[in-house]
């Protein structure tokens, strides 16, 4: 290498970014996913040995997807060829399987296809991959921060084995931060001093997301006064520099679907403190309050329920609310109707009866309306027998009689049951209070 090439090289390195010049090239220096690539584990046997499938990896931002597919191509020896599903067509696609076509025919050499963003993919593009895939023209890996199992097709699904990434932990991170001090080729040169709390900060802020880590790191160094003594990178001067982060959550992805989910069994499960601790992750992610108020109605109607009627009542209003005050005071009532919802008693009675008449029904679809109680107010009605023999429960003492009010097919069948909690014990009372009048 010539000195004008060798002076390229460096200055290309020294320009990208931290996260970019601090990316390992093996397994040994890959940082986190021991559940993948731990010594004996699954992912890694197939890596040493060669023995690759077609596969996808899952998982945040910043926890090395993109990154352990270049090192199993690079451990492998095979043709890395790479797409973005966000820019990349029907075109590109062939594109490239021409160029694994190429590489196996005439040089014996396999190639993986790496795909960012697959699930960006639609319905025909993914089907363009499955021959290539099935006849192992390429062995894909595709990277997606959403679900797979939502987002890619089955027959693709059927042909790929599904790894999940996860957000890197606190020793990871502080190993690899570490290890950009030490070793980068910028950050090495200087005296650069960091705090237990500014690496706490530094963690923390990442949420677990190795590149924003990184990042970080590498900003506060760019804003860092010029000095030949220690740079101090402390909480204050990080934060100083580092706009803090968003709550994780993404309102299409799986931390959207996670946060509401554990938001309604927080709620269901009687926790105030949890059930509020969601409830302020999705103010501050900015999820639509009228969302929230929503899912605030539909939980008092299937999880409070009979046991405490006006649960609803109040959700109704702060839906109401929410609507007419907007935020941020919405979050006043939503806190209100939450924190009521999770201290209530519960009763999920009526939803379930309501589900056993349906399936009755279903399967019953015929059942005939008792004569008696048939409307009778058109002329002739009698004549039909239409209300004939109807007793008006008014007229009696308590504002009761027994009398068959279900059609005949349905006899017998009990599809509301009462618990023992709340307001369920009165209505429990009450029926039985009801058996012990004569016919």
């Amino acid at each position: 290498m010539d000195f004008f090439s060798l002076q390229y090289e460096q200055a290309k390195e020294t320009s990208a970014p931290l996260a970019q010049r601090m990316r390992p090239k093996t397994l040994e220096d890959f940082a986190g996913q021991k559940h993948l690539i731990g010594k004996g584990k699954a992912l890694r046997r197939m890596i040493e040995e060669d023995r690759l499938t077609s596969m996808i990896f899952y998982g945040p931002p910043g926890t090395g997807k993109t990154t352990l597919a270049k090192i199993i191509a690079n451990t492998s020896r095979r043709e890395f060829l790479e797409l973005s599903a966000v820019t990349s067509g029907i075109k590109d696609i062939r594109d490239v399987m021409d160029k694994a076509r190429y590489a196996l025919k005439y040089e014996n050499k396999r190639s993986i296809l790496f795909i960012d963003e697959i699930h960006r993919f639609n319905k025909t593009q993914q089907d363009a991959l499955l021959p290539f895939v099935e006849k192992g023209v390429v062995t894909l890996i595709g990277a997606t921060t959403e679900n797979p199992f939502f987002q890619v097709n089955k027959a693709l699904l059927s042909r790929v084995r599904i790894f999940e990434l996860k957000s890197l932990e606190k020793e990871d991170l502080e190993k690899l931060i570490h290890h950009a001090l030490e070793k980068d080729i910028l950050l090495s040169k200087e005296n650069i001093k960091l705090t237990d709390d500014g690496m706490n900060y530094l963690v923390n802020l990442s949420g677990g997301d190795a590149r924003s880590a990184l990042n970080a790191l590498e900003m506060t160094f760019l804003s860092a006064p010029l000095t030949t003594g220690d740079l101090i990178f402390d909480y204050e001067t990080i934060s100083k520099t580092v706009q803090v982060q968003a709550a994780k959550y993404d309102r299409d992805g799986d931390e959207h679907y996670n946060t509401v989910s554990a938001f309604i069994k927080s709620v269901r499960g009687s926790d105030p403190n949890a059930a509020l601790y969601y409830l302020a992750k999705m103010i501050v992610s900015g999820e639509d309050p009228r969302f929230i108020a929503r899912r605030l109605m539909i939980l008092a109607a299937e999880d409070i329920g009979t046991a405490n009627p006006q649960a609803l009542v109040l959700a109704v209003a702060a839906f109401h609310c929410v609507e007419h005050i907007g935020m941020p005071e919405g979050r006043i009532p939503l806190a209100e109707t939450t924190v009521y919802l999770a201290t209530s008693p519960k009763s999920n009675a009526a939803y379930a009866a309501i589900d056993k008449a349906i399936a009755f029904v279903k399967e019953n679809p015929k059942g005939t309306v008792p004569p008696a109680i048939c409307d009778s107010h058109y002329p002739g009605a009698s004549a039909l027998g239409k209300g004939e023999g109807y007793r008006y429960p008014h007229s009696y003492p308590g504002a009761y009689v027994k009398q068959e009010y279900l059609p005949e097919e349905a006899r017998g069948e009990k599809f509301f049951t009462p618990t023992e909690y709340g307001e369920d014990r009165r209505i429990q009372n009450y029926l039985e209070h009801l058996e012990k009048f004569e016919q």
